[in-house]
């Protein structure tokens, strides 16, 4: 999609990041969104192993606050792609940000979506992740502000192009 600015949501050890940044331009970067400073000095060492460090600006804080920051700031529509993978009840919150902050034609990638098949259980069965998982699938698949794929690889992965 020749992403070159990228948003991710939930970095815990820093591993997605660094494919990421490692997949972009000399000139790209990623907004890297995560609450824990312990989690993601595990990942730091070897974003500069890799020499992509500076390309990763690590923001500390409730991703949702983040992102409004970067909504607010007039960023909306300057980003190519984004990678969420964070807490589940917060998946709706992150979507709809990330999905304002996208370029058209920008890819969102939101990991879990199958929750080891919890998906699959009675809505009023469901503890508060796997219900938030279930509604948020069921709202991507109804929007029609993106084209959608969810591959059913490992956990479920879900891709919604911005139309």
């Amino acid at each position: 999609i020749g992403a070159k600015n990228t948003l991710e949501v939930g970095t815990f050890t820093g591993y997605s990041a660094l494919a990421t940044a490692l997949a972009l331009p000399d000139d790209g970067g990623i907004l890297a969104c995560d609450i824990s400073d312990e989690y993601t000095q595990v990942g730091r060492p070897y974003w500069e192993r890799a020499g992509v460090a500076g390309k990763i600006e690590l923001v500390l804080q409730p991703a949702v606050q983040t992102l409004d920051q970067h909504l607010a700031a007039g960023e909306g529509g300057r980003y190519d792609f984004a990678f969420i993978d964070a807490d589940k009840s917060g998946y709706d919150a992150y979507y709809e940000r990330c999905l304002a902050l996208l370029r058209t034609g920008g890819l969102i990638a939101i990991d879990n979506v199958l929750w080891s098949g919890r998906v699959a259980e009675p809505a009023d069965a469901a503890d508060a992740d796997t219900s938030a998982l279930q509604a948020l699938n069921a709202k991507v698949l109804r929007d029609d502000r993106v084209d959608l794929a969810l591959l059913p690889i490992s956990d479920g992965l879900t891709l919604a192009r911005k139309r």
